[in-house]
């Protein structure tokens, strides 16, 4: 049944709901972010099965673009469009656009299921549909975490968005495992996989939640909506395509082209941020970012997810192509394996994010979320002393403390961020949290790709040569394989083949005696003869890492004291500074005023709590 509606003089009809519906929001768009980051994983491991099924070799050079696109489509359509739903959800209902979501995510996963196509026509449509699946994530992403900061009392909000954080971040890590499992059984499953959930969610959905935020009826800012995209889109194409060989370059940061799409997307980003002043409803405030805590957190939860983003690929890479192999795993098993070894990693955020963000309900966010970027700092300076060929345990227990620390920050810095939004913006607000937060996976993936392929140029094709020769391989087949660039041993590595006999060709190998071809394709050699030249690149990736954490750490630390921005006065609320210094707690109702308008007393942006 229903619930009734309340039409007040103040403002549009909102609608009563019990003291459950908190409890219904949270669970509801837990399963849709769930869902959703789990489809920005569940490839990574299932990609040789799918490819398989399609028939295509993404290991042949001019395959090297479906494979990247295939993988990264996804994630770059939901950092594009988290803002512009964001928008659309303040304006015309945040459930509204949540619901649609659902319904658009559920579709698209049955079309990806159903490619009936081969070869390169597959693999575009499993693009195209990839990318019009993370419109529907997007729209889920979007509009989330504004449905919960509604529906929960600013002393719950850490609690709940905790939850739902733990649970997006947790699902990155979650597909690795389940594409492991259900792709040797049938490729389509992958995708099938995410429909019951779809379609359990839209229902769910559609029939139980309701809009209790503030809406703020506007005339779409089409010229920033088009100038954000095309920006964002610009760069993180740019970005993509700079870790793809160019000419006999191993990296593309030289093309013209990649120049021109990364300098064209700041260019355009620029243009947005000036319509953005001008015009009188726009898509984003960008006053906002004078709320030292909207500001200091997204700075955080970009540097944090920078950090991140790029270390699930390495530890793929690091297991399946070196790590497995020696412990006696073949090729084949090794993605399943590896997203079974990286399991500690999910359980410490399982485990710190809810408790986190119900202990910064009560003592604000900046301790947890500080402590929990040099905890992960601190991780990362293990993982780099480890040797190659490591002890479980300890690897183990690095990871564990490593997802604890992440998510120790995760939780309450999403909760303070949240917080600190007026009603009416905390859509839109949302997305831009979460664009950066996705772009910063997209942009590590190619910071962290680069610093390993760079680290591979130096030492790699020197050891490649003298390893193939001492076997009998014929020097110029040994400097062919060599001179190759090294993404494509990355490449291989994390989709789970034998590099070698797939660098080598069944035409090099038959020449070779059976001994010596063995060896070269078993489950030694290769280990043994990248870990050095592993171990050069992962070293400087690790450092990258450990500085993100810590500037995140030191961007926490600066966000100010616990408050909440007032939304039944509209006043930036401050409940118990960090210091211990109580205020009390609003009870009075007056609207919000609009964002751009006179700075109302004890804001962020009239100099009060938080200011910055």
């Amino acid at each position: 049944m229903r619930d009734a509606v309340e039409v007040t003089a103040s403002g549009p009809a909102r609608p009563e709901v019990g003291p459950r519906y908190k409890w219904v929001a949270l669970s509801n768009t837990t399963l849709g972010v769930l869902i959703a980051t789990i489809n920005q994983s569940i490839l990574l491991i299932a990609l040789p099965d799918i490819f398989r099924g399609i028939g295509v070799d993404p290991l042949e050079p001019g395959n090297t673009g479906l494979l990247l696109w295939l993988i990264m489509s996804y994630m770059v359509v939901t950092a594009v469009l988290v803002v512009s739903f964001g928008k659309l959800g303040d304006m015309y209902g945040r459930t509204r656009m949540y619901n649609l979501g659902f319904a658009v995510f559920t579709v698209f996963s049955v079309l990806l299921s159903v490619t009936w196509m081969k070869g390169t026509d597959g693999a575009l449509w499993l693009i195209a549909m990839r990318v019009l699946q993370g419109v529907g994530g997007a729209m889920l992403m979007a509009n989330s975490n504004a449905i919960l900061t509604d529906a929960f009392p600013a002393r719950q909000r850490g609690l709940a968005l905790g939850l739902n954080q733990v649970a997006g971040i947790a699902g990155s890590f979650v597909g690795l495992v389940i594409g492991g499992l259900l792709g040797p059984v049938d490729w389509r499953l992958v995708f099938l996989v995410s429909v019951p959930f779809g379609v359990f969610g839209t229902v769910w959905a559609y029939l139980r939640l309701r809009d209790t935020g503030v809406r703020t009826p506007a005339r779409p800012d089409w010229w920033g909506n088009i100038t954000f995209a095309l920006g964002l889109v610009s760069l993180l194409t740019g970005i993509t395509y700079g870790i793809q060989p160019y000419g006999s370059h191993s990296m593309g940061w030289t093309n013209p082209s990649v120049i021109a799409e990364l300098a064209g997307g700041v260019v355009v980003l620029v243009i947005f941020c000036v319509i953005e002043t001008k015009v009188a409803s726009p898509m984003f405030h960008l006053s906002l970012f004078r709320i030292r805590a909207f500001t200091a957190g997204n700075l955080a939860g970009l540097l944090a997810s920078l950090g991140r983003g790029g270390l699930m690929f390495i530890l793929i890479i690091w297991l399946q192509g070196i790590w497995l192999p020696r412990h006696g795993y073949s090729f084949a098993q090794t993605p399943l394996w590896a997203g079974i070894y990286m399991l500690p990693l999910t359980v410490g955020f399982l485990v710190a994010g809810p408790v986190s963000g119900w202990a910064s309900d009560r003592f604000g966010a900046r301790t947890f979320a500080t402590g929990g970027m040099v905890l992960a700092a601190a991780t990362f300076v293990a993982l780099q002393a480890l040797p190659v060929d490591f002890s479980y345990p300890w690897f183990a227990l690095i990871l564990l403390l490593n997802g604890i620390g992440m998510g120790l920050f995760a939780s309450p810095n999403r909760a303070a961020i949240m917080n600190s939004l007026p009603p009416d913006q905390r859509g839109v607000g949302a997305g831009i949290s979460t664009t950066f937060q996705n772009a910063a996976m997209v942009l590590s993936i190619g910071i962290f790709f680069s610093l390993m392929i760079a680290g591979l140029a130096g030492s790699l094709p020197h050891a490649l040569t003298s390893g193939l020769t001492a076997q009998g391989v014929h020097h110029a087949d040994a400097e062919k394989i060599a001179a190759l660039p090294p993404v494509g041993v990355l490449f291989a590595s994390l989709l789970g083949y034998n590099p070698i006999k797939t660098l080598l060709g069944p035409h090099v190998l038959s020449q070779l005696p059976q001994g010596h071809a063995g060896y070269l394709t078993g489950r030694e050699f290769f280990p043994q003869l990248i870990s050095g030249p592993f171990a050069d690149g992962l070293s400087v990736a690790f450092d990258f890492a450990i500085a993100a954490c810590l500037i995140a750490g030191l961007a926490s630390l600066l966000r100010g004291g616990q408050y909440y921005h007032d939304d039944q006065r509209g006043r930036a609320g401050r409940t118990e500074a960090e210091d211990g210094t109580p205020a009390a707690a609003p009870d009075t109702a007056e609207p919000s005023p609009a964002p751009g308008g006179p700075a109302p007393k004890h804001s962020p942006a009239a100099g009060g709590p938080g200011a910055p």
